[in-house]
């Protein structure tokens, strides 16, 4: 079966993660996707590190099934080649310095005039129009500046929460909204442009936070493994040196894990505990009490007991202990991908289509597909060579 968007082909300008990932969501659902870097190095997520055959795990991660095609776009010859390429491409996605595509004479206005009919991306730092537009925006910076560091670690002890959530969730909005304007193109709507800030996208990921400061004037603390929306939630040793994470959502799952799980019916029956509010104004006493019951077991009681009660639990993990996780391995969630140093293991995208394979093309070498992809454009090999004498290609 081809993938949804079999025929679509996106030229990307892109660094880092968040238009990478992106495209390579796009790529997953089955669109082309051509990749144009730097002669002088590529993505500079290539060098990040060197721990994956040579290769960085963040550009091994969000660039599998891609075409690398090395464009110098200071170069009048690259440039050209680049709208040459335009000219049949459905989607144009960047993530550039702020400015730098205006300068080149790419920006959506630019575009709408030359290639009416191409979808053009652009995710940025803060959006533009604001104070902080012009400044670069990096992962933590954004989450900084967004106010997801203070509700993540500890009071008095901020963190960043571990995966790059304002770079991929930037890229899946962007990756979102380029199936709306696609499926709005198909409709026969007229083609339009998008544009998706970081900023923006950490903003709306904090829309619980910022709605109960908002309407209560207090700024909720972190709880490192906690949740101050509800109690009791968190993580609790077990007896045998592990972590158990015990959540409860509504009033009948407390009392289920009060009466059913600690056998407590004395904190099921406390009035300072009947509701989640109480619970939540009280969470020290409760996780006490948990913390003390989960110390006399070992995991697997604990969590065979929790299942007995409806109660939502998991095992404390570290990457070491997912890598071998048996709900990926029964489900067949590994494949095999090629890279320049060698065959390597991924994970399957998240959504499952019936029917549909997803790709799991190979992680390009820089500017792997230059010659390919310049002769699909009618370049014949002299002029090919021509162009890379002239510093234009690599």
């Amino acid at each position: 079966m081809d993938g949804p968007l079999t025929g679509v082909t996106v030229v990307t300008l892109e660094q880092a993660v968040s238009a990478p990932m992106c495209t390579r969501t796009l790529g997953d659902f089955g669109a082309r996707v051509i990749k144009v870097e730097n002669p002088g190095g590529g993505d500079f997520a290539r060098h990040y590190d060197d721990v994956v055959g040579g290769l960085a795990a963040h550009f091994v991660w969000a660039n599998r099934g891609k075409e690398s095609v090395a464009l110098n776009l200071k170069s009048q010859a690259g440039l050209a080649v680049l709208h040459r390429l335009l000219d049949r491409a459905d989607v144009l996605v960047s993530n550039l310095t702020p400015g730098t595509t205006a300068r080149l004479g790419l920006s959506p206005a630019d575009l709408e005039v030359r290639h009416p009919a191409l979808i053009p991306v652009e995710i940025d730092g803060y959006g533009p129009g604001g104070p902080l537009s012009h400044k670069r925006a990096y992962d933590m910076l954004v989450q900084a500046e967004s106010g997801a560091c203070s509700v993540t670690g500890r009071p008095g002890a901020p963190a960043k929460p571990g995966p790059p959530v304002a770079d991929v969730c930037s890229g899946l909005y962007a990756a979102l909204s380029v199936l709306a304007l696609l499926y709005g193109r198909g409709r026969g709507g007229p083609p339009s442009s998008v544009a998706v800030s970081m900023f923006d996208t950490m903003a709306e990921l904090m829309g619980y936070p910022l709605t109960y400061t908002l309407h209560s004037g207090i700024e909720q603390q972190p709880l490192g493994m906690g949740s101050p929306a509800v109690a009791p939630y968190g993580a609790y040793p077990t007896g045998d040196g592990q972590t158990v994470v015990l959540g409860t959502t509504n009033d009948a799952e407390w009392q289920r894990l009060a009466r059913e799980l600690l056998g407590r019916p004395d904190l099921a029956d406390d009035a300072r505990f009947r509701t989640n509010a109480g619970r939540v104004e009280h969470r020290a006493p409760l996780d006490e009490a948990i913390g003390a019951w989960c110390g006399r077991h070992d995991l697997a009681y604990v969590q065979a007991r929790a299942d007995a009660a409806g109660i939502g639990n998991a095992r404390y993990n570290t990457a070491k202990d997912v890598l071998a996780h048996e709900q990926l391995t029964a489900r067949e969630r590994w494949r095999e991908i090629g890279t320049p140093s060698g065959p390597v293991p991924a994970l399957l995208p998240p959504p499952v289509i019936a029917g549909y394979d997803p790709p799991m093309g190979s992680v390009p070498a820089l500017g792997e597909h230059t010659d390919a992809v310049l002769a699909e454009l009618g370049f014949a090999a002299p002029d090919i060579a021509a162009l890379r004498e002239r510093g234009a290609v690599r």
